[in-house]
């Protein structure tokens, strides 16, 4: 008896497309670059429905020449800008040294932020002190410009002696009490609900701080994103909500997070205001960030801060993105390399030269050299020594619960 065969259904579903593949050219030319003249700063009181248009363009301060225009440039002096160029200088090349030791065996794990260090470094120089911190795993530059040790940096990821986290955490999932850097969470999207019940708490307490938080362009399908941004909106929480966009979650191209419109423009049912920026322009970055802080501070509430940038590594060192996008689709970025734009910034005003810059690098490396010398002499990875079983129990409950305490009794620890 013949078997009837059915014609294959024609999908209707739609599927977001990536900027390339393996076997395509980058393609970006939809992105529109706009003019740093362009985009009007507003007085920190404004409506959120009154600035619209900053969730849909790109505020810029830096142009092709490399000079600050517009009325976004924040007027820094050369000091502050030699100090952030040197700052994001030293995040590459602990990212390089750290990246070749996990490739040598000598890490288990590493993440570098190549290509999106002005993002965190300008937004930690444009912060105060006071202000908490709730990072993601690639903001690794607030750290330094915090003034966080580059050997304890190292010796937590290498889980010694001196770790801080008694080698309870992944490498790169930092955490420092002292410098109000909350610990890092491998469960993205909770460090916005966190983020904006610590600024609820400030403005409860009559505090002048506020808190600033960080997430990927994936993390924003995830729900405590919008759980975070309802309670901000809600109780005015002095709160900079930060959506990384660097084009790319792990392998999926960012349009699988948001399509026919911008992260930025998310904020806007909530009545937040939402501002993208070029976030491989240091001065910009500096801008809206200093901008949506003194807004927190004064009590108007919360902005959520769309950093336009790309993601020029792997995501971690356990992918391989020639296996997802073009090879060539990181040199095809329009938007530049953060540490060149702002270095070409400084040649031009007559602050900079090519030869400090070479002697500047040099001096960084052998700094990272001697640093990564010193963590060894606290444990390696395969020498240890190794803290022992019984410290995964310790530090987390003020009276371990039964269960824990039977737990570390089966284990005669």
């Amino acid at each position: 008896m013949a078997t009837e065969t059915r014609s294959p259904y024609q999908s209707k579903l739609y599927v977001p497309k990536a900027s390339s593949r393996p076997d395509q050219p980058a393609d970006f030319s939809k992105i529109d670059i706009p003019s740093p003249t362009a985009s009007v700063r507003p007085a920190e009181d404004v409506a959120a429905d009154q600035i619209r248009d900053l969730a849909y363009g790109l505020v810029r301060v830096l142009d092709d020449d490399g000079q600050a225009k517009g009325d976004w440039n924040p007027q820094l002096s050369p000091d502050v800008l030699r100090q952030g160029l040197k700052h994001m200088m030293h995040v590459r090349a602990y990212d390089e040294r750290m990246f070749r030791m996990q490739r040598q065996g000598n890490l288990s794990f590493y993440m570098k932020c190549t290509g999106e260090e002005a993002v965190s470094v300008a937004q930690g120089m444009a912060l105060e002190p006071g202000d908490m911190l709730f990072p993601s795993y690639r903001q690794q530059g607030l750290l330094f410009v915090r003034g966080r040790p580059v050997l304890d940096m190292m010796c937590h990821c290498l889980s010694n002696s001196r770790d801080n986290i008694k080698g309870r955490q992944l490498p790169i999932m930092y955490s420092w009490k002292e410098g109000n850097f909350f610990s890092i969470s491998g469960n993205l999207g909770t460090q916005f609900s966190q983020s904006v019940g610590w600024a609820m708490a400030a403005a409860y307490k009559g505090e002048n701080h506020v808190s600033s938080s960080w997430v990927g362009d994936g993390t924003v399908a995830a729900a405590d994103v919008y759980h975070a941004l309802h309670f901000a909106s809600t109780y005015r929480a002095p709160a900079l909500l930060n959506v990384v966009n660097n084009q790319w979650a792990i392998s999926t191209p960012q349009s699988f997070a948001c399509t026919g419109t911008t992260f930025a423009a998310r904020a806007q049912g909530f009545s937040i205001p939402g501002i993208r920026v070029d976030g491989n322009d240091f001065l910009a970055v500096y801008a809206v960030t200093q901008w949506a802080a003194e807004r927190a501070r004064q009590g108007y509430g919360p902005t959520l801060i769309e950093l336009y940038t790309y993601r020029v590594a792997s995501h971690s060192t356990s992918d391989n993105p020639d296996a997802y996008r073009g090879k060539d689709e990181a040199a095809q970025w329009p938007l530049g390399d953060p540490l060149e734009r702002l270095k070409a910034h400084l040649i031009a005003t007559g602050e900079w030269s090519e030869e400090q810059h070479q002697a500047l690098e040099q001096e960084l490396k052998d700094e990272i050299t001697a640093n990564w010398k010193e963590a060894l002499q606290y444990g390696s990875l395969e020498e240890g020594p190794h803290w022992p079983v019984s410290a995964m129990f310790e530090d987390v409950f003020k009276e371990m619960p039964a269960h824990l305490r039977k737990q570390r009794q089966d284990l005669g620890v």
